[in-house]
């Protein structure tokens, strides 16, 4: 079916929408084996991915806490880095319109893929279908493979040596990378790289990632002062 207003098939919107779910959704079992091998507890890891359900946040916390870092500098690297889901919860309760109602169970799906499959539709109609079907086919099958992946983690053995606390990060960098299209963006993007690679052999495990965060104001700083001194405008 198509929308009355044109926009896209739905069955094509759909297909999309489980796509990334579905690609997305398996990573959930590296979460699930990194998890329980950093010495979290199994329901520890499944009530993570339940209730905290933001998979940069998630290996950020157990990636802290298996490098030794403090619980609490853990939980705040996670938190600051699951904060940009608000900022996506502003422009999508623009986009969804959704009842009022369903708001407060649908804050819980807000995450990187969700939005980018629902800002990548052309009409509010197939953006709510794109919305839904990636958040519950996502949300199921993370949950699903996190406990999969979690009973699993003693079979697995050493996680370092496969690599497998990389797997949420990729995922991440992959659905960001296509979306840095200012320079600003860009800039923006590379000098949070920097400050945490930069900083990572001399602060605490979980530090780093929260410096990340200076990177922002720093390149609009810059280009406040270019444009001034041009007469120009930020490069937003």
């Amino acid at each position: 079916m198509r929308a009355d207003d044109g926009g896209k098939p739905d069955a094509a919107v759909v297909r999309d929408a489980l796509g990334v779910g579905v690609a997305v959704g398996l990573s959930g079992f590296a979460f699930g084996v990194t998890s329980v091998g950093s010495g979290l507890t199994l329901l520890q890891t499944c009530a993570l991915s339940l209730l905290v359900f933001t998979g940069a946040s998630q290996f950020a916390l157990v990636g802290a806490l298996a490098a030794g870092g403090n619980p609490l500098t853990a939980a705040a690297g996670a938190f600051f880095l699951g904060a940009r889901n608000a900022v996506y919860g502003l422009r999508l309760s623009q986009l969804l319109a959704l009842p009022r109602a369903v708001r407060p169970f649908a804050a819980q799906w807000v995450i990187d893929e969700t939005t980018v499959v629902a800002l990548a539709q052309p009409t509010r109609r197939s953006a709510r279908i794109g919305f839904v079907v990636t958040g519950l086919t996502l949300y199921v099958l993370w949950n699903l493979t996190t406990l999969l992946g979690g009973l699993g983690a003693g079979a697995i053995g050493d996680t370092d040596a496969w690599g497998l606390d990389a797997a949420g990060p990729a995922v991440f960098l992959a659905l960001l990378a296509p979306m840095l299209k200012s320079g600003a963006e860009r800039a923006v993007a590379g000098l949070a790289v920097v400050l945490v690679l930069g900083l990572l052999p001399v602060l605490p495990a979980g530090v780093p990632v929260l410096t990340a965060a200076l990177a922002a104001p720093a390149v609009l700083y810059v280009q406040a002062r270019r444009g001034a001194r041009d007469g120009k405008g930020v490069d937003r």
